[in-house]
């Protein structure tokens, strides 16, 4: 989500009590694209080139569609990049034995192996299906679940560790051990409030913790916890709120802090995993971040409380030369037709930039797909909130 739970929670800005945004357009025709079948909710977004699509090990990815808290509404959709056809709501097409379908918002995606992985927050759980066809393997029953990263033959999913309220009582948050075979709960650790992203590196897993259900105690550290033993050997201060991470080439942690929304302002800090130390920061606040190459693409927009301002940037930041190297990733203008952008992912291949847009958070978004230089190619209708990316290798059976 763009602002922490606690701040959500706190201040009234849940999606459910939004009003219409000025200026957003609804849809009253659902596009089948004439088709019948499991994917029947389809359109043809773009042309594909058969020869290109032969070149590359992608095929398509997988989108995530949170839903509005409390909605039971998250989806999940598909783009197929060998026929340029978007799927959308594939899940419930493809599993109508699951009751309640995916459930209540969708926090993260993933493939790892064979497998496809959805962590749906309010629902306590992780949904394992194969990548191949979406259908549904398995579930991980995790309180509260927020986000998951692998290493060898192991899951390893954050959790707030509690209800999904904020509460006086100061609980701490947990990392959850799974075996990706089994699907079977190993370990847990304790590491600090409010968990979010994490990266591993040489051995070890880094949690941002956020405290957000301490507002205005945020937590500001990363736990750092030996796979081996599954214990927690460092804590590194950072900075409040503790929310994304990504791991550069380098082996450079960049993690962002979306600060208090009043006087502490969103930045993005490099952490040095070699040394446990804080080395430099970005100046500009990110909500969402993610890494290609040596490129480090950031939708950078901080809300304020203060001012009630809420002014999105599309940067692209060089983590080997480390400098800036891009104020607007957007060159055409499009930018100014997004009114809330929300997911953010870059073809590792092709370097085409997707970005979502959640618009009033309780109707369907769009999905834009931009050019390496910075063109619109296309855009297409998704689900409530869409926000999570999995890149695959394999079409869609």
């Amino acid at each position: 989500m763009i602002l922490s739970l606690s701040a959500l929670l706190m201040f009234g800005l849940l999606a459910s009590c939004r009003g219409e945004l000025p200026g957003v357009q609804h849809e009253e025709d659902i596009d089948l694209g004439g088709n019948t079948g499991p994917d029947s909710d389809s359109e043809t977004v773009t042309d594909p080139d058969s020869s290109e699509a032969e070149a590359h090990r992608i095929k398509g990815f997988f989108l995530l569609n949170e839903g509005n808290m409390g909605s039971n509404k998250c989806t999940l959709d598909f783009f197929d990049a060998t026929t340029g056809r978007y799927k959308r709501n594939i899940f419930a097409a493809r599993n109508p034995e699951v009751v309640k379908e995916l459930g209540d918002v969708g926090n993260d995606i993933a493939i790892y192996g064979n497998k496809l992985y959805a962590v749906v927050n309010c629902s306590h759980l992780v949904e394992v299906m194969d990548k191949r066809t979406a259908r549904h393997l398995g579930r991980i029953d995790i309180t509260n679940c927020r986000n998951i990263v692998f290493a060898g033959d192991r899951a390893y999913v954050s959790s707030y560790a509690g209800p999904v309220q904020i509460s006086p009582e100061k609980r701490p948050g947990k990392v959850v051990e799974v075996d990706t075979a089994s699907l079977s709960i190993l370990r847990e650790v304790i590491v600090g409030y409010q968990p979010e992203e994490m990266v591993v590196y040489d051995g070890k897993l880094y949690v941002a913790n956020s405290g957000g259900y301490q507002y205005p105690d945020y937590d500001r550290t990363i736990s750092v916890v030996d796979l081996n033993t599954f214990r927690v050997t460092d804590t590194i201060d950072v900075a409040v709120n503790l929310h994304r991470m990504e791991l550069a080439p380098d082996g450079m942690i960049y993690v962002s802090s979306r600060g208090d929304y009043y006087g502490v302002e969103s930045d993005v800090y490099l952490v040095d995993p070699r040394t446990q130390q804080v080395t430099g920061h970005l100046g500009v606040p990110a909500n969402e971040m993610t890494q290609c190459g040596d490129s480090l693409f950031i939708i950078s927009s901080g809300w304020s409380y203060v001012t009630g301002t809420y002014q999105p940037d599309y940067l692209i930041y060089n983590t080997r030369e480390r400098r800036m190297v891009s104020r607007n990733f957007i060159t055409d203008g499009t930018d100014r037709e997004i009114t809330i952008p929300y997911g953010l992912a870059v073809h590792p291949e092709t370097r085409e930039m997707f970005v979502t847009d959640a618009r009033d958070y309780v109707t369907p978004g769009y999905l834009y797909c931009f050019t390496p230089d910075g063109r619109r190619k296309w855009k297409v209708r998704t689900g409530d909130i869409p926000a999570h990316f999995a890149f695959t290798t394999e079409t869609l059976k």
